[in-house]
């Protein structure tokens, strides 16, 4: 038997950043996020030979061990572990023998929220093979808690909740880890529209989100009214595309990009830098008329909206600056997970 799982990235829309600990927990945050059909996949082969392995099919890497109740963290494999420890330690399953191996469609640091889905995918594997009671608000609040309080990695909140749920949501951060997630029943026309001139770009770099975070997170620590005065309008902007989005006024969405843009790099410094800078004036100066980077920011993915026939033509113009544009769907699933 294979157990198999597979969970969508997403690209965020809006409100980024207000689902990071202290803000979401003082002022609430909000979020507009939508996943696409690019996936974070996870397969379990049970072994019965006592020992546990963990295959990163991507780039080949190959972690082995005597099958145990607890794993040390291991450099590269730190969500396996994670992921393993907290299932053991949680459903009181005893030492497990298997083979995990992970794929994933897009770079890690691509701003897709990669790290988080992948772990989403892996606990869809686990609950799949072990018949773990687990709902979809259960799985996404179950890999927060591996991702930011067993392994102690900074980010928020949306990445596990958009890759367990999938489809385009409204969801809220409030305080004592309370999350809701609103579905957004969008018409068909205006779904295929804003895929069709959305535009995504791959600007070719990388970037430890975590560095990114730390900064914002120290930014409310100290009370840095620019950068707090900054998540609550990017919160708004949510709440102003949701808004947009359900009565189908596509032609203001580029302006609620551009403005949400503005307001997210006086978050902290190392969103935005010149590399980045370049690539977005050269987006609106082709027809784009807004975008942001998907992410904490610094690299990774961007994306622009381009009304009209405007998209071809900007898509020529920055891919001469070294990155990729990148094709892609939403979907309306999330987690899914089967046996063979």
């Amino acid at each position: 038997m294979i157990i198999r799982s597979k969970a969508p990235l997403r690209i965020g829309l809006a409100g980024g950043g207000t689902d990071v600990s202290p803000y979401s927990d003082l002022y609430g945050g909000a979020i507009l996020n939508a996943t696409i059909n690019l996936y974070a996949y996870a397969s379990i082969e049970p072994l019965n030979n006592g020992t546990i392995e963990f295959v990163i099919d991507g780039n080949g890497q190959h972690f082995s061990t005597a099958s145990q109740t607890e794993l040390p963290l291991t450099p590269g494999f730190e969500l396996f572990i994670g992921v393993y420890n907290r299932i053991v330690k949680q459903f009181n399953t005893g030492p497990l023998s298997f083979r995990l191996t992970s794929y994933i469609e897009a770079p890690q640091g691509s701003g897709l929220g990669t790290s988080s889905t992948l772990v989403v995918s892996m606990l869809g594997a686990f609950a799949e093979w072990l018949q773990l009671p687990l709902g979809k608000y259960d799985i996404a609040h179950l890999a927060f808690e591996i991702e930011r309080i067993d392994l102690k990695m900074a980010g928020g909140k949306q990445d596990q909740y958009a890759a367990t749920f999938g489809g385009i949501n409204f969801m809220e951060f409030l305080a004592n880890d309370k999350v809701i997630v609103n579905p957004l029943q969008l018409k068909h026309n205006v779904l295929h529209e804003l895929e069709n001139t959305l535009l995504l770009y791959f600007t070719a770099t990388q970037r430890l989100s975590a560095t990114i975070i730390e900064e914002q997170v120290k930014n409310v620590h100290e009370k840095n009214e620019k950068s707090i005065e900054a998540m609550h309008q990017l919160k708004e902007q949510a709440v102003v595309m949701k808004e947009s989005l359900l009565r189908g006024e596509l032609l203001s969405i580029g302006e609620i990009l551009k403005n949400g843009w503005e307001h997210k790099k006086q978050m902290a410094k190392s969103i935005s830098n010149p590399l980045i800078d370049t690539i977005y004036e050269t987006a609106l100066k082709n027809g784009a008329s807004g975008g942001k980077i998907s992410g904490a920011g610094g690299g990774g993915f961007m994306f622009f909206l381009c009304p009209a026939v405007s998209k071809i033509k900007v898509a020529k113009a920055i891919e001469e600056m070294g990155g990729r544009t990148q094709p892609f769907q939403f979907t309306n699933e999330g987690l899914i997970t089967w046996s063979i």
